[in-house]
């Protein structure tokens, strides 16, 4: 990964949290990146946890959110997943990640500025032990609401963004919801 460990620092550092579960996590994020100036902050095979890339998508007209059913984890999340060493930056992982994930080659960053900061736990499976992911979130743009899931995925939805303020689904999500209702982005 070209990111360097201090760019990564740099951006936490300057992130204005939403709320205190928000601010901890950033204070969590900003500890565990700190650890790892080795660099190895990104790569999967550390086993505490790593640094994670998320895609909070909304359609042009900033009205609804892509959400995916995730089928490991059985649960309605934005698009993301790991970052690669190819990756420049972690919100290129992220932009990388949400074309994958919803097969809409036509979706952009919207500045690269860290959206949000989110930590949560991952369960063991397999041959990897249970272990966090520093989940860095950016703001994506998609010009379409047309998407071809890929096979990480159960199914997919386009929601208006003020029913998922209101809705039942994890903090985190609602909290996207409740930041892109308040950006002038375009």
């Amino acid at each position: 990964m070209a990111m360097q460990t201090g760019s990564l620092l740099d951006a936490l550092q300057s992130h204005t949290a939403l709320d205190d579960m928000e601010a901890q996590h950033l204070r969590d994020t900003i500890a565990f990146v700190s650890r790892h100036t080795d660099g190895s902050w990104w790569q999967r095979s550390t086993l505490e946890g790593h640094i994670t890339a998320s895609a909070w998508v909304v359609d042009t007209a900033r009205s609804h959110a892509l959400l995916l059913h995730h089928a490991k984890l059985d649960r309605w999340l934005q698009p993301g997943g790991h970052v690669d060493g190819e990756d420049v930056s972690v919100a290129a992982a992220a932009l990388r990640e949400a074309r994958e994930e919803s097969g809409i080659a036509t979706l952009r960053l919207a500045g690269q500025l860290l959206l949000d900061v989110d930590v949560h736990g991952i369960p063991a499976r397999g041959g990897e032990p249970a272990h966090l992911h520093y989940d860095l979130r950016y703001l994506i743009i998609s010009p379409e609401h047309g998407l071809q899931l890929s096979e990480e995925s159960l199914g997919a939805r386009w929601l208006p963004i003020a029913t998922i303020t209101r809705a039942n689904f994890d903090p985190g999500i609602v909290r996207l919801a409740e930041k892109s209702q308040r950006l002038n982005y375009t």
